[in-house]
């Protein structure tokens, strides 16, 4: 199994956030799992990558040429995919990637989850996507998602399957596996709808 995980590079946050991305990372390789993530170095990021990589695992980094010349790439990966942007790099991600995990994360990992979600949304990426809800994390984002998205009607509520959460790192491979297929016919209600 090829697990997409994006997470973030902030040296800063609590290091709960690291010490649980760490050990996805471990667990992960243990269970077999390919990771492809960001390549970093730093953060929670990096965590997850040493986290496999101490257990044998396999982990390809994928990197825009810019990050590469600022030495942000993680020197020990099993391989390291330099590409030229930003949007490359989200779309070597995911391409090919049987699951997505979201560790808790800025902007870019925000922006990433939500490419997910919307490709998912639109039947262009049928596979589990999975908050590790560390500290809480995601919480709030999915009240919002639930109270305002959804009951607003920007998403219809069969939208709400689109994401699972795992509260520990113990429970992430597990709930992917419990995650049924997404829906073939996902565009056909793509739209939203009446209620």
């Amino acid at each position: 199994m090829r697990i997409c995980v994006y997470a973030a590079s902030s040296d800063f946050a609590p290091t709960e956030y690291t010490d649980e991305a760490r050990r996805l990372g471990r667990l992960l390789a243990q269970a077999g799992c390919e990771i492809v993530y960001g390549g970093g170095s730093r953060g929670s990021m990096g965590a997850v990558a040493d986290g496999a990589l101490s257990a044998g695992g396999k982990v390809i980094g994928i990197l825009p040429r810019f990050m590469a010349d600022l030495e942000w790439g993680h020197p020990g990966l099993t391989k390291l995919e330099l590409v030229e942007d930003m949007r490359e790099r989200k779309h070597r991600l995911l391409t090919g990637s049987d699951a997505v995990i979201a560790l808790p994360g800025g902007c870019g990992t925000l922006e990433e989850l939500f490419e997910a979600i919307t490709l998912k949304r639109l039947g262009l990426y049928f596979n589990p996507i999975l908050l590790l809800n560390t500290r809480d994390y995601w919480s709030p984002l999915l009240k919002f998602m639930d109270e305002q998205v959804i009951a607003e009607r920007f998403l219809n509520p069969e939208h709400r399957e689109i994401w699972s959460l795992a509260a520990t790192p113990e429970d992430a491979l597990p709930t992917i596996r419990a995650t049924p297929a997404w829906r073939a016919d996902a565009r056909d209600y793509a739209a939203v709808r009446p209620a």
